[in-house]
């Protein structure tokens, strides 16, 4: 996964009146943490974090801060991006500074690849669970996890547990959940002339 700049200034002042100002501004209120070190109040402009974020690998992508005093040249990833919820525009970000010599959780998404067997024979296919939690080093993270559903046959399903783990990274979660299922074929009603 590729590494982004973000470029972040230190706030002194918090409160709801500033995190509206800012916003007016184009910037959003954030916060930066991580073990070992006290949260740090910062803001940053909502197009440069759109633009950071973007592409398939979301919030998952490295981001090194700019500016900031000490916060320069540390390694980050968006831990929670709190959205307005009609517009979809940034609200407040939380960045969790990370060690690059420890395991990170993320969740990232899930790629299905190939046409299943069960679909061509009138089944449907059920996509259960979009994102999955990964357990590795940052710069393991990748983009997605691909999943091939071409064997899946009506009736059956690919869980957790039946996922191929790649080297360096760990799956996570119950491994009997499903991710992607094939249901039966839908009984088609004779139409009746009236």
């Amino acid at each position: 996964m590729e590494e982004r700049v973000l470029n972040v200034e230190l706030r002194t002042k918090t409160g709801k009146g500033i995190s509206r100002q800012l916003r007016r501004n184009n910037f959003i209120p954030g916060v930066v943490y991580g073990k070992g070190m006290e949260s740090v109040p910062v803001s940053l402009s909502t197009k440069e974090l759109s633009t950071a974020i973007a592409g398939e690998g979301g919030r998952n992508h490295l981001l090194t801060l700019k500016g900031g005093g000490g916060l320069d040249g540390q390694m980050v990833i968006v831990a929670e991006l709190l959205q307005d919820c009609l517009k979809g525009t940034p609200r407040h970000v939380d960045l969790h500074k990370i060690n690059m010599a420890d395991k990170v959780r993320v969740k990232v998404p899930v790629n299905l690849v190939g046409s299943a067997v069960g679909v061509k024979e009138g089944g449907l296919l059920d996509f259960a669970m979009h994102e999955i939690e990964i357990e590795c080093f940052p710069t393991h993270i990748p983009e997605h996890i691909d999943v091939d559903v071409t064997e899946l046959t009506i009736g059956h399903s690919l869980h957790i547990g039946d996922i191929k783990e790649l080297p360096g990274i760990k799956v996570l979660g119950d491994a009997t959940v499903s991710v992607v299922s094939i249901l039966g074929k839908v009984k088609e009603e004779p139409v009746v002339d009236a």
